[in-house]
């Protein structure tokens, strides 16, 4: 029976010196060290399984944010059941210290992950392709989850992510700042800090702006990147430039840093990292499949709106900064500034106070590259003025025919259409996104094309059309009809069957048992339709297969040599079976041995009672009572 030493609700096992949380969690090795909790190999000795225990770290339990913040992480995934997402098993509260000094530290019983996070194999080397696209998955497919049950992550980064020994498994973690959506206050302003990961915020969350779902979608769209290419999408000397950067800067594709990366893959990236939220995918399910189709060579055809926002986005980025002012105005002055989370220097949290974003615009206008183009924007617009002054100058000097000809419409940029004829549908609509149109695909019948190939576009290839304009493809779908084969009679089932879905028939194919003199058994004898006809891929075909017997008529009232004519058409014998009649002619069939409609072998025997006239018997003489002599007796005489 084990011994323990009491201290408040904290126990000490006097058999191992082990601490024992609540009687039941004993805590062993320090695994992980954070910047507001300390996580520990556990064992629940209830239950007799391995746990991890995370517990608020003691010079922060006094703190009321704190607290509430680590309180609000296992509300928030308690009701989380998730394969991709690490379970909360328990939480409680422990006493540390000693009298009034005591403070009561709450700690959450988690699922014991083996294996490493995003950030350790990131350390180790870089990822392959594959095993980036696999992870993202692993982390939407918890996103959907918690999003569905209206919980927004805020944190996710790679130092968040777990990939399990060998197996490969994400798990999603630490919802420390997780926020539910419906949360009015669920902005990235309570009190005066806002909280988050600098290279993965959302630039929703680096101007204090309420989050959603989308948020989270930012910033696994950051995660994406930097698995494929090895670092974050923006990097900067300071928490400020990195935000922003969020704010306004527009990320190089992967594919420059990392030369596996497709287009594919870049357009799925660049749709992630939008800075409007309404650009980016609406749900983690949409880009979860936009990935998985990227991973197929096939892209994201989205409008760039981010080459338009790059001119405007400073204006833009003022106003949204400005407007988060009075809120973080509003909020509580002080608090304590927020540890790093994590020991790695790019990966710890970006804390923004109120002095901080106040002084965030002045920052950005300072920024060589704002200032530059200030400078291009104050010289084209003297330029503009001196071209107009000019152009008012000619008109007036030269009449309507200059003016004519300087609003003369100017005509649109234009593209040729690709050939893609016998390209797979995919390849096809590949091709004609390079070419930067708007594929719409129309499947249609075609005898001569293979099914699943493109036939043709509308406007035919080669065709000059506006760019972005809208391209019909044509796809076949294989033949609408087809000629049965006259070389069917006389083969297999099997192979009928098989030829039957060669040239292209989708439905029922019927076999039905039919009786044949000449048609050995298993052998087809038609078809239904018959030979020759035309047949449609939806219809259904019957095969009449031989059972390999004959059906016998019906010979009685015949007269044995119309009976033995009929049974020899059906390849049958017939044997004669006369029996004596004095009231039916004679020569006539009265019996078969196989009843009519009845069936038997091919070439087999049927035995007819056939009629005949009965043989008179002769009428005994007095000679005929003579009794002769014995034959030896003759011999003896002679």
């Amino acid at each position: 029976m084990r011994a323990f030493l009491t201290k408040q609700s904290e126990e000490i096992d006097l058999a191992t010196g082990t601490r024992v949380l609540n009687g039941r969690y004993q805590l062993g090795d320090l695994i992980g060290r954070g910047g507001m909790a300390d996580v520990y190999r556990g064992t629940d000795l209830r239950l007799g399984r391995d746990v991890a225990v995370k517990v608020l770290r003691a010079d922060l339990a006094r703190d009321p944010q704190f607290l509430a913040r680590f309180r609000r992480e296992a509300q928030a995934v308690a009701g989380l059941n998730h394969v991709s997402i690490v379970a909360v098993y328990d939480s409680g509260e422990e006493s540390q210290g000693d009298g009034q000094d005591g403070v009561r530290a709450p700690y959450i019983v988690m699922e014991m992950v083996n294996g490493h996070s995003l950030r350790d194999l990131l350390r180790q080397g870089p990822l392959s392709v594959d095993q980036a696209i696999e992870y993202t998955l692993g982390v939407l497919a918890a996103l959907e989850y918690s999003h569905k049950a209206g919980i927004v992550h805020r944190d996710i980064k790679p130092g968040n992510v777990m990939v399990v020994g060998e197996s490969g498994a994400v798990k999603v973690m630490d919802f420390g700042i997780a926020r539910a959506v419906t949360d009015s206050s669920a902005t990235m302003t309570q009190t005066q800090a806002v909280v988050g990961t600098a290279q993965y915020l959302s630039p929703e969350q680096a101007l204090g702006e309420k989050v959603d779902a989308r948020s989270d979608l930012y910033s696994a769209g950051c995660l994406l990147y930097e698995l494929l290419t090895g670092k974050p999408p923006f990097q900067g000397d300071s928490p400020v430039s990195v935000a922003y950067q969020h704010v306004q800067g527009i990320a190089s594709p992967p594919s420059k840093l990392n030369p596996d990366i497709d287009g594919a893959l870049d357009s799925v990236v660049a749709k992630a990292l939008r800075k409007r939220r309404e650009d980016r995918f609406q749900d983690a399910a949409a880009f979860r499949r936009a990935l998985r189709a990227a991973r197929g060579g096939v892209a994201v055809h989205d409008v760039d709106a981010d080459a338009t926002a790059a001119h405007a986005a400073l204006p833009a980025a003022a106003a949204l900064a400005t407007e988060a002012l009075p809120a973080v105005a509003a909020e509580q002055p002080s608090a304590p500034a927020t540890q790093t989370l994590s020991g790695v220097p790019d990966d710890g949290p970006l804390t923004l106070t109120h002095d901080q974003l106040r002084g965030l615009l002045p920052e950005i206008r300072n920024l060589p590259e704002v200032q530059q183009a200030q400078r291009k924007r104050r010289h084209r617009r003297g330029l503009m003025v001196t071209v107009w002054i000019f152009v008012l100058m000619i008109l007036a000097g030269a009449g309507f025919g200059v003016y004519a000809w300087l609003t003369r419409p100017i005509p649109p940029e234009m593209v040729a259409v690709p050939s893609v004829t016998n390209l797979s549908s995919s390849e096809a609509m590949q091709k004609l996104y390079d070419a930067h149109l708007q594929p719409k695909s129309q499947f249609v019948a075609d005898p001569t094309v293979p099914k699943g190939s493109a036939i043709k576009t509308d406007p035919p290839g080669g065709q000059s059309v506006q760019i972005n304009s809208s391209v019909k493809l044509f796809v076949s779908n294989g033949p609408s009809s087809f000629q049965m084969p006259t070389d069917f009679v006389g083969q297999t089932e099997a192979t009928v069957r098989d030829r039957l879905r060669d040239l292209g028939l989708s439905t029922i194919i019927k076999t039905t048992l039919s009786y044949s003199s000449t048609v050995p058994a298993g052998i087809v004898i038609t078809t239904k339709p018959a030979p020759g006809q035309t047949v449609g891929v939806n219809d259904q075909v019957e095969i009449i297969v031989s059972n390999g017997r004959v059906e016998v008529p019906s010979l009685l009232g015949k007269t044995l040599d119309e009976a033995t004519a009929a049974l020899k058409d059906l390849g049958l014998q017939a044997v004669p079976n006369y029996v004596d009649s004095t009231t039916l002619p004679a020569g006539q069939v009265t019996a078969q041995s196989v009843a009519a409609k009845g069936s038997i072998e091919q070439g087999g025997t049927v035995t007819l009672t056939v009629t005949q006239k009965p043989t008179p018997t002769p009428t005994p003489t007095p000679s005929d009572t003579t009794t002769s002599p014995p034959p030896g007796n003759k011999n003896s005489q002679g």
